[in-house]
């Protein structure tokens, strides 16, 4: 696959933030071995929004789940922030999801007893973040997200689209480094979808790697490339 290098308006390099070297994963059980994903090889860089493509049961989710450290490659590196993550024990790569990473759900995965405050609050709480940092950052991140008029509804009195910006908030709110959105208009009507995708963009603009998977072309196409993916492999 050909790797594009990712440049300013000033045609100036930015920083990388992620590098994935001949990852794989594949699962297996006695009776069978299933490669889900093969030999991936690509980067991406701060201020980036590149859009992950390709049919269901293609790879696209292992592959997020992967970057998102909630899984470990059968082989190769993922290196986030110039730190191989691959062989990383549980608890470093609770620090570096905490801490570096943002995922944004298909179906939002809001705690539907919490508020969207509380809801968006939580991993600050959960990092150790002062009182007052957190409801600084927490300010800043509904304001962001245009969701702050429904900061003290429960998950449940929102619509679809409210409830995605609460999560795109919940997901920012500790200033990732990597962005992850798996299908984060699926759900969505195409207006609200295309603010949905408006917000990502500005994750992006504000100079985190944004990474979105999506069956969705009119999707991608808002996205700066595209990767497309095919039997767990990226085409070229």
């Amino acid at each position: 696959m050909r790797q594009c290098p990712w440049r300013d308006t000033n045609g100036d390099a930015v920083e990388l933030v992620v590098d994935v070297r001949a990852v794989a994963k594949t699962y297996r059980t006695k009776a069978t071995e299933v490669r889900a994903v093969r030999n991936a090889t690509f980067s991406l860089h701060a201020g980036e929004f590149v859009a992950l493509t390709g049919q269901s049961g293609c790879g696209k989710s292992t592959l997020l789940n992967l970057l998102a450290c909630v899984d470990s490659p059968s082989s190769g590196s993922i290196i986030i922030e110039g730190r191989d993550v691959s062989g990383l024990g549980d608890d470093d790569l609770t620090r570096v999801r905490r801490e570096r990473i943002g995922y944004v759900f298909q179906f939002f995965n809001l705690i539907p007893t919490m508020t969207v405050r509380e809801n968006v609050e939580l991993p600050l709480l959960l990092a150790g973040a002062a009182r007052a940092k957190a409801n600084a950052a927490v300010d800043d991140a509904l304001e962001r997200t245009s969701i702050v008029d429904q900061a003290a509804k429960l998950p449940a009195y929102l619509s679809g689209g409210q409830q995605q910006r609460a999560a795109i908030a919940r997901a920012v709110v500790h200033a990732p480094a990597l962005v992850l959105a798996d299908e984060p208009t699926g759900n969505l009507d195409s207006t609200t979808g295309v603010e949905i995708l408006a917000l990502l963009r500005a994750c992006a603009t504000r100079g985190a790697a944004v990474l979105m998977a999506t069956h969705s072309v009119e999707a991608a196409a808002r996205a700066d490339r595209r990767l497309l993916m095919r039997d767990g492999a990226f085409e070229a």
